[in-house]
């Protein structure tokens, strides 16, 4: 490399969805989300709440941060805004804590909506009483450094999944899901009628109708039974 490496490249200004967009997300489940999405979407598996009752949505601001590095994770504190969700891209590395819970402290004081890190936390005990979502791979002692290359609102593959800043961001027990803003609006009205079929199917579960969950004439000739 000639000269000195970049620590940490910051892009300060970044589109946020409007809050009527926001509106039609916010206290949907996950899994309607991904359904509205056509099951797109959705962080690793591994990616779950601290707590089972955390759950959140809102924009998304990234931070990319290098292996046993968290530069960028410090830093996007002085980028964040309120009702932000700060996710952030360990790169895949298990060997320290990305975030703990002084840290959390602060984010929630200047109104951060989640934290999401494909990495890992510290500091449990902390981060619960903290009073903010945090969704993380994993949690372990080791704490990270400070010296980067890192990145903030520059975009990050998070939990396998593409999350610019500005797209929407959900959590719940179940997980977490993305949504593009360019397709914010789309997968809103479809998550419409998601919610219709939905509420629609228990109804007739509490009428006692039966529910069909396969169609066995769309397998006509290709069902064998043994009985």
């Amino acid at each position: 490399m000639i000269g000195e490496p970049v620590a940490l490249t910051v892009r300060r200004s970044i589109e946020r969805p409007s809050a009527a967009v926001l509106r039609a997300f916010k206290g949907r489940p996950t899994g309607f989300i991904t359904d509205a999405f056509n099951g797109r979407g959705c962080l690793d598996y591994a990616i779950k709440p601290l707590e089972p009752r955390m759950r959140f949505c809102g924009p998304a601001v990234t931070a990319f941060c290098g292996p046993m590095d968290n530069l960028a994770a410090m830093a996007i504190l002085d980028y964040a805004k309120k009702g932000d969700v700060i996710v952030i891209a360990a790169a895949g590395d298990v060997t320290a804590a990305t975030i703990g819970d002084l840290w959390a402290i602060w984010a929630k004081k200047i109104g951060v909506a989640a934290i999401v890190s494909d990495g890992l936390v510290r500091d449990v005990g902390g981060l619960l009483r903290a009073g903010i979502p945090v969704f993380a791979r994993g949690i372990k002692p080791n704490s990270s450094f400070k010296n980067g290359p890192g990145e903030i609102n520059l975009g990050v593959t998070c939990g396998g999944v593409h999350i610019a800043p500005g797209d929407i961001v959900a959590g719940d027990l179940d997980g977490v899901v993305s949504v593009p803003l360019a397709q914010a609006d789309a997968v809103a009205e479809r998550l419409k009628e998601v919610e219709k079929k939905e509420a629609d199917a228990e109804a007739k579960i509490k009428r006692g109708e039966k529910l069909k969950f396969w169609n066995p004439d769309a397998l006509q000739g290709r069902i064998r039974f043994v009985d």
